[in-house]
């Protein structure tokens, strides 16, 4: 590679990179702004005391925690569905005659016009380009990318084309098999989806109403609730229904929660 094509290379790559950091941090920080937002809520709703929020502020790690798994999750999702996108690129591409590393090189520019410069895919493959730009062989790469993503698919993927790569096995077959296992996977997940659509709109519903019904009270009746609030039995009262209103959130999830 020229020195100047190099050197541009490098820069790109610090510039895409920087980006990425600072999508991800801002990310983490609306995360912690979320839980500071629920604890608040729930100080001033349960308790109406600034006071109860400093009692609350361990539940942020928890809250943090679960809203971040489901970031995960949903970022896994993405890159599930941007994944299957990349195989029928990278499958033309071998069919006409590229190598496997060129033809993944081929699908950045693709998947960039499908997906967008700042994709989940498009960050994954530009991981690999730099590999592939300092001699990391190309299986190595799809191991580390399936180890750090999570995707079952991909993790399958990569083994499988580890071995075919040793071997010398048909990457065009390995191509269109994989394709076709996610596909199946991805049109079960999407019936179980509309299937589950109705529930899941159920359990927003519900897990709303209770407090637009205390909050319709209260104003229409104002003072009707202060006796629960500052003293020691009114405390006990909110905070037992503070418990049971978070364990049947978490049984309603838990309940409607499928994986494929």
């Amino acid at each position: 590679m020229p020195s100047w094509k190099r050197r541009d290379y490098k820069e790109t790559t610090s510039k895409a990179w920087k980006i990425y950091r600072q999508q991800s941090l801002s990310q983490q920080i609306l995360l912690l702004l979320q839980g500071l937002c629920l604890i608040l809520f729930a100080a001033m709703f349960f308790y109406r005391s600034i006071l109860a929020v400093l009692i609350l502020l361990p539940l942020l790690l928890p809250i943090y925690k679960r809203q971040k798994r489901k970031a995960v999750e949903k970022k896994r999702k993405t890159l599930t569905l941007q994944f299957k996108d990349l195989m029928e690129s990278v499958m033309t591409s071998l069919k006409a005659g590229y190598s496997a590393e060129n033809a993944f090189l081929e699908a950045q520019r693709e998947m960039a016009f499908l997906h967008g410069k700042h994709s989940v895919i498009c960050k994954e493959l530009f991981r690999i380009e730099s590999g592939l730009h300092n001699n990391i062989p190309l299986e190595k790469l799809l191991l580390a990318l399936a180890k750090d993503s999570g995707v079952e698919e991909i993790r399958e993927f990569a083994e499988v084309f580890a071995i075919a790569k040793r071997s010398g096995g048909n990457m065009i077959e390995i191509m269109e098999r994989t394709v076709n296992l996610i596909s199946s996977r991805l049109e079960v997940e999407k019936e179980i989806d509309l299937i589950l659509s109705a529930k899941k709109m159920e359990q927003k519903i519900m897990d709303v109403v209770p407090f637009l019904i205390i909050a319709y009270i209260g104003i229409s009746s104002k003072g009707f609730f202060d006796v629960l609030y500052h003293n020691p039995v009114g405390i006990l009262i909110m905070s037992f229904c503070l418990l049971i209103y978070t364990a049947a959130f978490l049984l309603s999830e838990k309940i409607i929660q499928i994986t494929v």
